[in-house]
């Protein structure tokens, strides 16, 4: 295939609108569902490096969901506790721990649910049928993938009345070097980014505290692969091979940290036990908990625990989760790893950062004000390496 046209660009008024090679080869892609958009094929095309880049450096399979060019997680294939899997909704799945795919996109999907609704979705491996399964259920718009087992793609063809977006791209397929955009007319060339992530990135520890175990260094690379695909300015909390909050395109970095915190944060209170428990009615959707259970931990648009308001949502009314219950669990959190796509410039973002128990970071460094970064991680015990390489994605 030489070309695909799209039915618009990022708006319908943008027409016409198509995807081709500059150098007139074949697209090494194959649609194989559903009539992707133009925004569908950036989030496929910017989720599917990530994954790739992630399975080569941490040998694990990969999986992400991507939302409006950026990803709202991305995870590697490790088993989920029991607890994990009821906050990541797949407790009913059986057998899955057997599968680390499967186990990656629990963990991708299950991270940030209110803003991975209608994602689109990135697997370094084949995907097989109880991926596929768990997919299926969920709202998306589409997936790419090396490969589908035919169950699989059988799978995925009936999801959105058979219109599922489904692509599966040549894994061996090398960009150009050199990559071009037009802006306002004027076309801009720059090289690609192909720098490589992995552990000789983590050498440069600059705090006097200088251990980075395994389990840190997986989970700073899953922060800072993330972080290569995520619109900037931004910031990435993981734990357990998992992104658990990234804080996207924020002009200031205190605000980047400041929103992945919270989301990490959510996601710590997500495995709290009164929210596990909650007492939802059967008739609830799974994307309706998703909204209910954000509000009963941050309060937002309403008190789903309040008179003439829980009725709508649960068969009793619920115990509330207290400022003193979210102080007491939060506090209870450690070993969170931290990467930045570029220097931190005050210390603040250090004081929210270890709030939400981080105990490893990595950023470039750069700043005039290191030392007074340095400092404070030395004050609260954590281990910050200098990577020397900012990843600002445009």
């Amino acid at each position: 295939m030489k070309e695909f046209e799209l039915k618009y660009g990022c708006n319908p008024n943008q027409k016409p609108s198509k995807i081709y090679m500059h150098d007139g080869s074949d697209l090494p892609i194959t649609i194989l569902n559903g009539r992707p958009g133009y925004i569908n094929f950036l989030d496929a095309l910017n989720s599917w490096q990530l994954v790739k880049e992630l399975k080569e450096a941490t040998g694990l399979c990969a999986v992400t969901s991507f939302k409006h060019v950026s990803p709202t997680s991305a995870a590697v294939g490790k088993p989920l506790s029991e607890d994990l899997k009821k906050a990541c909704f797949v407790d009913d799945i059986e057998d899955l721990d057997s599968n680390p795919l499967a186990c990656a996109y629990a963990r991708a999907r299950g991270t940030d649910r209110m803003c991975s609704f209608g994602d689109w979705v990135a697997l370094s491996d084949t995907c097989d049928a109880l991926t596929a399964k768990l997919i299926a259920r969920e709202v998306s718009d589409g997936v790419i993938a090396p490969g589908y087992t035919d169950e699989a793609l059988e799978i995925l063809k009936t999801k959105r009345k058979g219109g599922y977006n489904v692509v599966a791209i040549d894994p061996n397929f090398v960009p150009a070097e050199a990559e071009h955009k037009q802006v306002y007319g004027i076309t801009f060339q720059q090289g690609r980014n192909n720098f490589k992530i992995d552990n000789e990135l983590l050498s440069n520890v600059v705090t006097e505290n200088k251990e980075l175990p395994e389990s840190a260094r997986i989970d700073l690379i899953v922060a800072l692969i993330t972080l290569k695909y995520t619109q900037s300015n931004s910031v990435c909390f993981a734990v357990d091979g998992q992104a658990i909050g990234v804080g996207a395109g924020q002009q200031s970095r205190i605000h980047c940290t400041r929103l992945a915190g919270t989301k990490a944060d959510t996601w710590f209170l997500r495995q709290h036990p009164k929210t596990l428990n909650l007492p939802f009615r059967e008739d609830l959707g799974r994307p309706n908990r998703d909204n209910v259970i954000d509000g009963y931990i941050n309060g937002n648009e309403e008190d789903v625990c309040a008179d003439g308001i829980w009725q709508n949502y649960f068969t009793k009314q619920p115990e509330r989760l207290t400022q003193e219950d979210k102080k007491a669990w939060l506090s209870s959190r450690q070993n969170v790893a931290l990467g930045s796509d570029a220097f931190f410039p005050f210390s603040d973002n250090i004081k929210r950062a270890a709030a939400s128990g981080v105990k490893y970071i990595a950023q470039p460094g750069g700043s005039i004000r290191d030392d007074l970064v340095i400092e404070e991680c030395n004050n609260r015990g954590i281990a910050m390496a200098f990577t020397g390489m900012r990843l600002f994605h445009h």
